[in-house]
């Protein structure tokens, strides 16, 4: 529906009910995003790595006595006839695992007696709905770290480039097959210990089993190198 025409007939039921504009019920609905890191950021259209989790709120004025009805829609391109995910509360939050654009709409109808105020398609082909696009994913395994406290390259783990991994186990092991350690995220990660003690400097052995929003599957397996005497300025000196 065109602004024009919302206008107007916002002003017919004005005069119709004899009402004045601020007792006309109104949204503005926003979306707050959070990332894996607890990072928050609100944005109509936003872009980040899966699990990414949206808070959704209506943000209705002037409801009064008016009964309001909530529904949001969560559509991918082409099928915002056909929602994939329907929720019916005022304000909601869905965790987004799959890559991809999704569309975020809110249908409110707000009644009172018999006058009704709607915003709904025609609404929203308006003003555009909120989109969260999820980024393809990617994982990669250093071959090397040096847990010797520097701060630097201490603990073993997915380089930092990793992106939307829903699903994650990584295990250590000796060279006698024995697992010394295992984590189910890829911002944890092995410190170089077992039962608290330092292991010695040598090689280690990392498999990772994973899975991306998009649906490709990891199975990493490869040498990693503990090395214990390393330090950037021996690195440097050795240059």
């Amino acid at each position: 529906m065109a602004i024009k025409q919302l206008f107007a007939i916002v002003i017919t039921l004005l005069f119709a009910t004899n009402m004045r504009a601020d007792d006309i019920p109104t949204i503005a609905p926003t979306a707050t995003y959070t990332n894996s890191s607890g990072e928050e950021e609100e944005s109509t259209a936003y872009s980040g790595s899966a699990p990414l989790t949206g808070k959704f709120v209506a943000n209705p004025s002037n409801v009064g006595s008016w009964t309001p009805h909530y529904e949001w829609h969560f559509y991918t391109e082409g099928n915002s006839s056909s929602p994939y995910l329907i929720r019916y509360e005022e304000d909601t939050e869905y965790t987004f695992t799959k890559a991809g654009t999704n569309y975020i709409e809110l249908y409110a109808t707000f009644t009172q007696g018999n006058d009704t105020v709607a915003y709904t398609a025609d609404y929203w082909k308006e003003t555009g709905a909120m989109s969260v696009t999820i980024s393809e994913s990617k994982l990669e395994m250093p071959n090397a770290f040096s847990p010797n406290g520097d701060g630097i390259n201490d603990v073993y783990k997915a380089k930092s480039t990793y992106q939307s991994i829903i699903d994650f186990h990584a295990y250590i092991f000796n060279r006698w097959g024995q697992q010394l350690y295992s984590w189910d995220n890829p911002a944890g990660g092995w410190d170089g210990k077992f039962h608290g003690k330092d292991v010695k400097q040598g090689v280690y052995f990392v498999l990772v089993k994973a899975k991306g929003a998009d649906g490709k599957t990891y199975n990493i397996k490869r040498d990693v190198n503990l090395l214990r005497g390393f330090t950037e300025s021996t690195n440097s000196s050795s240059e």
